[in-house]
């Protein structure tokens, strides 16, 4: 018989709300209903029991990128399970056609193990007026064949594609991705309001990285900010680390489009887990001081160092977001956009028992993946 754990006494944070005193229990890789008399029951009294984390866009972490090796794939996934991310998709950055392609194939066969929940494919279809920490020489126009090239690349387990709609070949892209079940994100854009609404028309379902990499909200010139915040068909990432986004265009973000249309990402790189000091983001060099990554060349900056326990915490603490609104931003809108809610995103029963274990000033003192604990659980 598969063994049972029973979590007793935390404040679990289900999706109707908080249950004080509540108990989850395990019971092999799943969420159970009822357990037997001789499970273990582990007292976790002042504590908060929430899903496990489901981040949608994530370059590396632990000094590892997603365009590494298989090993240094996987270490990158295991630094961010330590923070309580128990689902991860692999996104890559602008590079050659024929490298994104090849990594493809390996980080779907990554994906078919049970390692990581799909692909990202960020660039190269992006625009050169906001390029960010991606190398310019190797943008390009997203025409819809090099784009089908990437979606077969992976297998079926490309999930989204982020690109500048407004470039050429731009809208029937996104159509082409929207046909094939794959997450067109409109995202490094120089687009204007107009050319927002006809990308979201097209079948453009992602904001990526809300606020960066984009023209600002203007009054004459609402830009895609206005469209992409609008629209409910929408899921908004934003960056919740303190550097990208100021805490007043976290809340703009929060009130316009509401808790049920945001997704925390990290947008990590390999510095994540790690610390300060010299890395690699694709082909650039980046430098990390105080937490914050730059290219070397031009100062741009270059991904974050974050983790979702990080912005976990910040929600709370810094920008007073109610918890179960922070646990569906971290846990369940993502779940729900990479069409997975049916096994993770929430503690309900039947679902993989992905959890984190945070105390009372949410720090991580635990986490549990399809039943098995990555860390902890860490009890007084």
């Amino acid at each position: 018989m598969a063994p049972s754990t029973v979590l007793a006494g935390a404040r679990v944070v289900l999706p109707t709300g908080i249950v004080t005193d509540g108990r989850v229990i395990v019971e092999g890789t799943r969420i159970a209903t009822a357990s037997p008399a001789d499970a273990e029951v582990i007292d976790v009294r002042g504590h908060w029991l929430v899903p496990g984390f489901v981040d949608v866009h994530n370059h590396g972490g632990g000094g590892a990128s997603f365009s590494g090796t298989a090993d240094e794939i996987l270490t990158a996934v295991r630094t961010h399970r330590l923070h309580g991310t128990t689902t991860l998709v692999a996104s890559t950055v602008t590079d050659d056609m024929d490298f994104l392609v090849k990594q493809a194939g390996l980080l779907s066969e990554l994906a078919e193990q049970g390692d990581l929940a799909g692909i990202h494919f960020e660039g190269p279809f992006i625009s050169p007026c906001r390029k960010g920490a991606h190398s310019e020489e190797l943008l390009r126009d997203p025409d819809p064949q090099e784009v089908r090239r990437l979606i077969d690349a992976g297998r079926g387990r490309t999930r989204m594609v982020t690109l500048a709609a407004e470039l050429p070949g731009g809208i029937d892209s996104v159509r082409l991705l929207a046909e094939h079940g794959v997450i067109a994100a409109v995202g490094h854009t120089d687009a204007t309001y107009e050319q927002t609404v006809q990308a979201i028309d097209a079948g453009a379902t992602v904001a990526t990285h809300l606020f960066n990499a984009m023209p600002p909200l203007g009054h004459r010139s609402p830009g895609p900010v206005a469209a992409l915040l609008a629209d409910e068909r929408v899921t908004v990432e934003l960056i919740n680390d303190g550097t990208h986004l100021h805490p007043a265009a976290l809340e703009l973000a929060f009130r316009h489009a509401g808790a049920g249309r945001v997704a925390f990402i990290t947008d990590a790189m390999d510095a994540a887990g790690i610390g300060d000091g010299r890395y690699m983001l694709g082909p650039l060099e980046v430098e990390v001081s105080d937490g914050v990554a730059r290219l070397v060349q031009g100062g741009s900056i270059a991904g974050s160092t974050l983790t979702l326990d990080r912005a976990f915490k910040r929600a709370v603490t810094v920008d007073r977001l109610p918890v179960p609104d922070v646990v569906a931003a971290l846990s369940t809108n993502p779940a729900r956009l990479l069409g997975l809610a049916d096994r993770v995103g929430s503690l309900e029963p039947g679902k993989d028992a992905d959890l984190v274990l945070l105390d009372e000033d949410f720090d991580v003192k635990g986490v549990m993946r399809q039943g098995a604990w990555v860390v902890g659980p860490q009890l007084p």
